[in-house]
């Protein structure tokens, strides 16, 4: 039995209709990542998944549970991490960890959970004396203190500098060994590609792709692309297997679905007048190319971005 199921999902706010009918399922043990611009319908489509907002058409299914209903069973078995929490900062991490055990039925082991996050050695210390990072491995102990079953990260890594995502990062799949099923919200591609075992993309309300990150919209299927700076302006002669070519700034693009012939020919006919390829490119399209290709480089209304981010919700203590 999948740990969520969604089937036909509306919501409107007013005049916006933020969720337009979408359909997707999470896997047991599986690391599920929501992807799309600000006002793409992400945070309306989570918060009903959480049971923080009601849905206007459509079946959900978490758990076994419709989260609609608020029962006391279902939310002793979600954990959630927001962009920002309510921790009380004159507690210590100790403290505080143990009294959000005290809310669940059948919380994890206080020492367990400290170590699973990596703050043993910041264990007495008060909240208020803690780094940006060591507070965001926080709100994930307090998630993780009625040991649930599914955990909701909401943009984790938001203002890490690049070494303290790597080891946010390190904490998701620590959680993802123990069998924890994770849904995953972030603007970062190199997140979701790392974390991720699937990824959905929703722009304007709606599911515009869905699979794992290496095949999304099939990317794996797309052609190479071959960059390098022209020499004195000169361009290659056709060569056999170039699908497309393009010259912004002096630089050339060559796509092609044979890139190993088309390297041999592009490499020698650089040979032959002794010159470099210089800032030579070989790749296929990353993942933030599909998802601007997917979402068209939009950009909500303002009306669309406020009815899409209700006020309250970055703040809400959990309960």
């Amino acid at each position: 039995m999948p740990a969520i199921e969604v089937e036909g999902l509306h919501k409107r706010y007013g005049p916006v209709e933020a969720v337009r009918g979408i359909d997707f399922t999470v896997g047991e043990g599986e690391v599920f990542s929501l992807l799309g611009p600000n006002g793409a319908g992400k945070t309306t489509t989570v918060e009903i998944l959480e049971g923080y907002r009601l849905r206007d058409a459509g079946t959900v299914s978490v758990l076994g549970h419709d989260p609609a209903r608020a029962e006391r069973s279902f939310k002793a078995r979600i954990g959630i991490v927001l962009q920002q929490t309510g921790v009380e900062e004159f507690l210590t991490v100790r403290e505080a960890v143990d009294m959000y055990r005290g809310y669940y039925p059948h919380p994890r082991p206080l020492d367990e959970i400290i170590e699973l996050v990596e703050l043993r050695p910041k264990q007495n210390t008060r909240i208020t004396r803690l780094s940006g990072g060591q507070k965001r491995r926080l709100d994930v102990a307090v998630a993780l203190a009625g040991d649930p079953d599914l955990l909701f990260l909401d943009e984790p890594t938001t203002g890490f500098d690049p070494a303290a995502r790597r080891n946010a990062w390190k904490g998701v799949k620590n959680l993802s060994d123990l069998g924890k099923t994770i849904v995953l919200t972030t603007h970062y591609m190199d997140e979701a590609q790392f974390l991720a075992d699937r990824v959905a993309v929703i722009a304007g309300g709606v599911i515009v792709a869905e699979g794992p990150p290496s095949s999304l919209a099939g990317r794996e299927q797309a052609a190479t692309r071959i960059r390098f700076r022209a020499i004195d302006g000169a361009q290659p002669p056709p060569i056999p297997g170039v699908e497309d070519t393009k010259v912004a700034d002096g630089v050339l693009e060559l796509r092609t679905q044979d890139p190993t012939r088309v390297l041999h020919e592009l490499t020698a006919w650089a040979l032959e007048r002794n010159r470099p390829l210089e800032a030579l490119e070989v790749n296929r399209p990353s993942l933030e190319d599909v998802y601007l290709d997917l979402t068209g480089h939009a950009q909500p209304s303002p009306e669309e971005d406020a009815a899409a981010q209700p006020a309250g919700r970055r703040g809400r203590r959990r309960r």
